[in-house]
């Protein structure tokens, strides 16, 4: 029988490097660029103009810039290569730059509550036209912003994170001039804290989504599209010679990269090669998993898993008795790059 842990390596360059491109590291860059300059006019004119919704939108602008920030550094470092120290080189970096988007963004709804509850128990006065200018100069800003982020790949998590920052900015200057608005035409103040505090209801909503998807992959949760027992059962019906399915692990490194894990067992006279490319296959084309790791089990192995909690680690094998044939990794071919 062939080496198996040759991995595949004469069929396909098997890299981990993530998808990330030069335009989504451009577009997020050009955003903060856009974001961080006009975050300064709009918190000056907000405290001339004694707008709540102003210095909300000002400093909700702080952290779309911090975001991006984040974003542009993931993409950046994410283009690094694996080493010997990270052999999945950068890609969650851009995992942890999502779920500290979402946290920022959860942290400033809470502060914008407290100064909104805050200016209706003790209301001051607004200067209304200023606050007309900046906001309609804040809405094209966030615009073009959103524009430009729309150019980039919209299903990515970073990119995902920042056009939540941004749409969140862009309702804000629509509530600050429909504020300005009401406020130069009814005098009416409390209008600013109580659209702040809406617009601040509609962001934490979406921020909310994120952290649970950055967290779930922080966790090495199963992708939400995977249901596991519909995994194993296509697996068990789409591949010849395949008996049984255990020790499944399936989570993702990043955004849009699953990967698996997992024991098999054969039928009496199945070729293990074939059946791995084969339950390879079936995962890359109906799972989107372009990377799993197989192992074939010859009915040596333990029936617990060690990463199972309670179960005990394996002892160490014996060097004397050689290698293990119920735990020889056979990797089939690769269907195509992780990447």
């Amino acid at each position: 029988m062939p080496d198996e842990h040759e991995h595949a390596h004469h069929h396909t360059d098997h890299t981990h490097a993530p998808n990330v491109t030069e335009n989504n590291e451009r577009v997020v860059l050009v955003g903060f660029l856009l974001t961080a300059g006009f975050m300064f006019a709009e918190l000056i004119g907000g405290l001339l103009s004694g707008s709540l919704a102003l210095v909300a939108d000002a400093g909700h602008m702080l952290t779309d810039a911090a975001a991006l920030a984040l974003a542009w550094a993931g993409f950046r470092f994410g283009r690094r290569k694996q080493d010997d120290r990270r052999t999945f080189g950068y890609m969650r970096f851009e995992i942890l730059a999502g779920f500290v988007n979402a946290v920022t963004l959860i942290l400033l709804v809470l502060w914008i509550a407290y100064e909104a509850v805050q200016r209706l128990l003790d209301p001051a006065p607004v200067l209304a036209g200023p606050m007309f200018v900046i906001a309609v100069l804040g809405l094209i800003v966030n615009c073009g912003v959103f524009w430009m982020l729309r150019q980039g790949d919209r299903e990515h998590v970073n990119i995902k994170g920042a056009m939540v920052h941004v749409l969140g900015d862009l309702l804000g200057s629509v509530a600050a001039i429909v504020a300005a608005t009401a406020i130069y035409f009814t005098g009416w103040t409390p209008i600013d804290p109580i659209l702040s505090v809406v617009l601040s209801a509609i962001v934490l909503r979406a921020a909310w989504s994120l952290l649970k998807a950055s967290l779930n992959v922080l966790m090495e949760g199963t992708p939400s599209h995977i249901v596991l027992a519909e995994l194993k059962a296509t697996l068990l019906e789409k591949t010849p010679g395949l008996v049984s399915l255990d020790h499944v692990h399936v989570w993702s490194i990043t955004s849009g990269q699953p990967l698996a894990t997992m024991d098999v067992r054969l039928g009496a006279g199945a070729d293990p090669a074939t059946v791995v490319g084969t339950i390879k296959a079936v995962l890359d084309r109906d799972f989107g998993i372009a990377h799993a790791t197989i192992e074939v089990d010859f009915g040596q192995s333990g029936g617990a898993c060690v990463l199972d909690a309670g179960q005990a680690a394996p002892a160490a094998p014996d060097p004397e008795a050689g290698i293990d044939p119920g735990h020889a990794h056979h990797h089939g071919p690769a269907t195509r790059n992780v990447a």
